[in-house]
């Protein structure tokens, strides 16, 4: 069902890769509601996934970036602002990406070179996505930037692996710039903290089927879908939330407040 909530506003959607992703549902929920936007990848991702089929569907144009390169990044807001006509309303960040978990390499056993890429385009790439829509005066007043995080920046989850550390960065730089992008701008930056979602990524990471299923056992309401995430951003992005700013949001179906479920109990006294 659709409400309206974006209707006339504006902006960019970063991460589509293909339909199991969550920026790919933010997508076609945004247009539901009456929102316009720009979709970008970095090049490589785009050839990996389905994105033109995205456009397609939701009539809208597509502008190349590397989310590490500022020169990409300043390019990508420029021609958004002529494609959408002035400037943007909400921004989604939606990438994230280890080049450790990826080679199968132990969080004590790290390749540092593969953890500096990681944390560029999972962490500081938020920074400098938001440092070039400052310094470009883009976002315009009570407009609303988004990034996705996991709860394994505040808890240890093993297998998660040095994107943990990229996590804390990322909820970091929202907090920070969210001061000075409220204080002078009237824009509000929030992180979404999701459930295990089963996305192309994060069905990297080692373990993750049966980690997911724990996840929907401890959690009173059950995992949070990509479909779900979706629907919470765009309450993010609508007039409805122009006071919540620099927040960590736990979407997760109340995993984050359960110490343990009656089911996980019965299951260890089986």
């Amino acid at each position: 069902m659709a409400y309206n909530l974006l209707k006339g506003k504006k902006g960019i959607i970063f991460g589509a890769l293909d339909e199991n992703s969550i920026a790919w549902k933010t997508a076609e929920r945004v247009h539901e509601e009456g929102g316009t936007f720009v979709l970008t990848n970095a090049p490589i991702a785009m050839r990996m996934g389905q994105i033109n089929a995205l456009a397609e569907k939701t009539g809208s144009q597509i502008v190349p970036a590397d989310a590490t390169n500022e020169d990409d990044l300043n390019n990508l807001i420029a021609k958004s602002m002529e494609i959408l006509g002035g400037k943007m309303d909400f921004v989604l960040h939606s990438i994230g990406m280890s080049v450790n978990v990826r080679k199968g390499r132990l969080y004590t056993d790290e390749k540092y070179d593969f953890t500096t890429k990681g944390w560029d385009v999972s962490a500081l790439s938020f920074h400098k996505v938001m440092q070039s829509l400052y310094k470009a005066d883009a976002m315009n007043s009570w407009g609303s930037i988004v990034a996705l995080t996991y709860m394994a920046a505040q808890r240890t989850f093993p297998d998660y692996n040095d994107m943990a550390d990229n996590k804390a960065y990322l909820e970091s730089v929202a907090r920070s710039f969210g001061y000075f992008f409220g204080k002078e701008k009237k824009v509000r930056v929030n992180t979404i903290s999701q459930s295990p979602t089963p996305t192309t990524a994060g069905q990297g990471v080692k373990g993750f089927d049966g980690f997911i299923n724990y996840a929907e056992k401890m959690s009173p309401l059950g995992n949070a879908t990509a479909q779900d995430c979706a629907d919470y951003t765009v309450s993010l992005f609508s007039d409805l939330t122009r006071k919540v700013t620099m927040q960590n949001l736990f979407h997760d179906g109340g995993f984050s407040n359960t110490g343990v479920s009656h089911e996980v109990i019965e299951h260890f006294t089986e």
